[in-house]
């Protein structure tokens, strides 16, 4: 089988402080390239990123033809860190089954499970872009009111795909859905470590805080939309129809096959394809209003859930026990033969 590491993916990532593409087992150094621009030479992509996508493009040729010709070094796959440095991080509300779990358990007395406007437009919270850490950073337990002050008992994993993104538009100037292929960059995992204890008891009105700031994990390598464009497919039905703002023509549900290790078993998987809401919508409905977006934003989906068992994206819906200290979750996804970068993170008590 493929590493799912090959020349159809060649993901970016950061080094020791330089911008860098995986290749199988191997990396490549960027700034050692010749005929690329010169931006490589930095501890994040975000210069990258804001020259879009012809340069992108242009890029993944130069360096796929260099791999090919084998003219390049390749050095050994070091620690990889933060890919990019997020100024803003958005995590939106995008799966029906999980949204509907959620509110069940949280509000088991409400008939109605979703919140009057979830079929409208994709819910989501402004999150703490400084709590986003690389995969492999330990998580330390968070302490907060849940109602008595203390560490959270209820500490739980949420699986999630995120996107990061190029150029963005000037404050008042919304991005079309359409548009999506200019300002989408790449995704990566995304961990939304959840304090359901806290979460419980200071959602209500103004949704999560510190029951989801403390940390969130995301992938060390970005894999560029480019690499995914055969692995979209139709997305699910939505009723009612979207607003026309939110209405798009074309395949935009990613089939990423997902799943969740808990000390080295796996306790739940899923399928991205299964999202309510597609990024195209979620990047769409962010910037309506005129909010700005810059390289190497953030955008998360939410916990990705299903209908059927062993589908559940956190362990509040599964019912399962929640997180003790010295536990390691690692998230996964794959889309054909393309591998995206885990996500782990284990869990360590307050110093």
């Amino acid at each position: 089988m493929s590493s799912g590491f090959g020349l159809d993916h060649l993901p970016y990532g950061v080094v020791d402080g330089h911008c860098v593409v995986r290749y199988e087992d191997h990396m490549l150094d960027l700034s050692r390239v010749p005929g690329l621009p010169p931006v490589f030479d930095h501890a994040s992509l975000n210069q990258f990123l804001a020259l879009g996508r012809p340069v992108w493009e242009d890029v993944r040729e130069k360096v796929t033809r260099v791999l090919e010709a084998g003219t390049v070094e390749l050095d050994a796959l070091y620690e990889p860190e933060l890919p990019v440095a997020v100024g803003d991080y958005v995590d939106f509300y995008s799966s029906i089954e999980h949204a509907t779990n959620v509110s069940r358990r949280f509000r088991p007395d409400d008939p109605n499970p979703l919140p009057a406007a979830w079929r409208s437009l994709p819910i989501g919270y402004h999150g703490r872009a400084g709590s986003i850490v690389v995969s492999g950073t330990e998580i330390v337990r968070p302490h907060g009111l849940r109602p008595s002050y203390g560490p959270t008992q209820e500490l739980d994993f949420e699986l999630e795909l995120g996107f990061v993104t190029g150029p963005g538009r000037q404050l008042g100037s919304p991005i079309a859905a359409g548009d999506v292929r200019e300002h989408v960059f790449g995704f990566v995992l995304v961990n939304d470590w959840s304090a359901r204890d806290l979460q419980r008891f200071e959602y209500r009105p103004l949704g999560p805080f510190l029951g989801k700031s403390f940390a969130t994990s995301v992938s060390a390598w970005i894999t560029p939309l480019a690499a995914l464009e055969p692995y979209l497919v139709p997305a699910r039905e939505q009723e009612p129809e979207p607003d026309a703002y939110l209405r798009t023509t074309g395949d935009w549900a990613l089939d990423i096959a997902l799943e969740v290790d808990r000390n080295g078993e796996t306790i739940t998987h899923g399928n991205a394809r299964h999202l309510y809401w597609t990024f195209p919508q979620q990047l769409a409905h962010a910037t309506v209003n005129g909010a700005t977006v810059r390289p190497g934003d953030l955008f998360a989906s939410g916990t990705i859930s299903g209908s059927e068992p062993g589908t559940h994206g956190c362990l509040l819906e599964s019912g399962a026990p929640f997180l003790d200290d010295g536990d390691t979750v690692t998230l996964r996804g794959r889309a054909g033969t393309i591998e995206l970068g885990a996500v782990r993170g284990t869990i360590v008590s307050a110093p």
